[in-house]
């Protein structure tokens, strides 16, 4: 039994999924698509590096899942898919799930992220906010960290045993860091983003997009969505639509999303995407799956 990853921002780079699209006839029409659906000219922003749009987070979710959404469509023409019961995906990548599954449509799915990208690269000022990749310590050991020394900061996302993502106020992040470093943290990263996501800071954005999710058609099929949320896996549509309506202001749960993966007994997990960044953080939470990334063409054979 199987399931299906797709990544979230950060796993941008230009030039990707170049390769499927001058390969296969069927990415093209793809891209087509959803840039009828946005308005936005995805294909130069990503093979062309039109004013460098592909780091705003207004243009960068977008991309990340049309590339991400190309491949699928193209695997899933070229190969097929056996047994999968579950799809999941990292922060904006839930959306690619739900797309993928068909639990959404291509345009709404398309015009939603649209929606996001510009909510949260909106919703604070610039350079007020930011995050912080953590490297070393698990989820409690950072939360315990955070509380002793009275720090006003979140964790964004819980990526792995060794890896948590903190979100807050930039010169609340630099404060930070000797406390952290300190406390025999390994690596402390200051994260190239526009804004505190995932933390209360989105809480404005979160409730105008809550807005556009309530209108969405959720379509009912046999797939497992593991809810970045809580990381609980649901097939009921009102669950999986009330926690993808609280996504944006509250902590991606991936290392819980994983280990519910084993506890259903999965054993094979395609992850589908630019740069197989969700394999690594997979393999740090768990031994017991068989992982194939996909990103290149050469991953085909």
């Amino acid at each position: 039994m199987s399931c299906i990853v797709f990544p979230g921002q950060g796993s941008q780079s230009q030039g990707m999924v170049k390769d499927f699209y001058e390969n296969f006839k069927l990415a093209g029409p793809i891209f087509e698509e959803i840039e009828d659906y946005t308005k936005i000219d995805i294909r130069n922003i990503i093979f062309n590096n039109d004013n460098n749009k592909l780091n705003l987070t207004q243009f960068t979710q977008i991309c990340i899942f049309s590339a991400s959404y190309v491949i699928f469509k193209i695997i899933e023409n070229e190969k097929g898919f056996e047994n999968i019961n579950f799809m999941m995906g990292h922060s904006l990548g839930e959306y690619t799930a739900l797309t993928c599954s068909n639990k959404l449509s291509l345009r709404e799915s398309s015009i939603t992220l649209k929606k996001r990208g510009e909510l949260m690269n909106n919703a604070v000022l610039p350079n007020e906010t930011g995050m912080a990749a953590l490297i070393g310590k698990d989820f409690n050991s950072i939360q315990e960290i955070i509380d002793k020394n009275n720090l006003d900061l979140e964790i964004a996302n819980d990526n792995s045993n060794i890896q948590i993502v903190i979100s807050g106020k930039v010169e609340e992040i630099n404060r930070s860091r000797e406390i952290f470093l300190d406390n025999k943290i390994k690596k402390f990263v200051f994260l190239n983003v526009s804004a505190a996501f995932h933390s209360k800071f989105m809480l404005q954005a979160q409730n105008e997009l809550s807005k556009v999710i309530e209108k969405l058609n959720f379509i009912e099929n046999k797939i497992k969505i593991i809810s970045n949320y809580d990381g609980e896996a649901y097939n009921n549509n009102s669950s999986i639509k009330r926690n993808l309506q609280s996504q944006m202001a509250n902590k991606v749960n991936w290392t819980q999303s994983v280990k519910k993966l084993e506890e259903n007994c999965e054993n094979k997990i395609i992850e589908i995407g630019p740069n197989k960044v969700l394999s690594g953080l997979i393999r740090r939470i768990s031994n017991k799956f068989d992982i194939i990334s996909y990103d290149k063409i050469l991953d085909l054979k």
